[in-house]
């Protein structure tokens, strides 16, 4: 994912890499990109999102052992879970023992909303706060987005 990225960038930072504690069930929509195995944070049907809690607890449990992390980064369903980690933070709902988080970057995330169910408990209050911190959401020119172009504040094309 950030192999493209320059030395100047990725030389700067240390990383954790995290995979997801569940197989990817399913084909993959990153099989012509990256070799296997393929992991999730959770599972999702139209009707429901099942594990999300035990993600998050997943989550939690390797911050509190390899702390302190300043920032997160995620991907796809990992970009999900990165927007959410600051206001479960700032509610104390979780994420609690850890560090407060000091900016996200968020590629090809989304807002995990559009289930029969409704979001996970976890998440019942979660959307309706914007993110308080430093953030970066990186959308490809190819993904549908659940609200006008007009919502973006700040929109930088970039061909690299």
């Amino acid at each position: 994912m950030i192999g493209k990225w320059p030395e100047s960038v990725l030389g700067n930072f240390d990383y954790d890499f995290l995979d997801g504690p569940y197989p990817a069930r399913g084909k993959s929509d990153v099989e012509s990109l990256y070799d296997p195995p393929y992991y999730e944070w959770y599972q999702v049907n139209k009707i429901e999102c099942v594990h999300f809690e035990e993600c998050v607890a997943y989550i939690e449990d390797y911050m509190i052992k390899h702390s302190p992390f300043d920032g997160l980064l995620g991907f796809s369903q990992g970009g999900m879970i990165a927007s959410v980690i600051p206001p479960l933070q700032r509610e104390g709902i979780a994420f609690t023992k850890v560090p407060k988080i000091k900016f996200v970057i968020i590629i090809s995330g989304f807002a995990l909303l559009e289930l029969k169910s409704g979001p996970p408990k976890l998440l019942a209050d979660v959307y309706s706060v914007p993110i308080d911190c430093p953030s970066i959401h990186m959308i490809g020119k190819f993904m549908t987005y659940s609200c006008s172009f007009n919502c973006l504040r700040l929109v930088l094309l970039h061909f690299g």
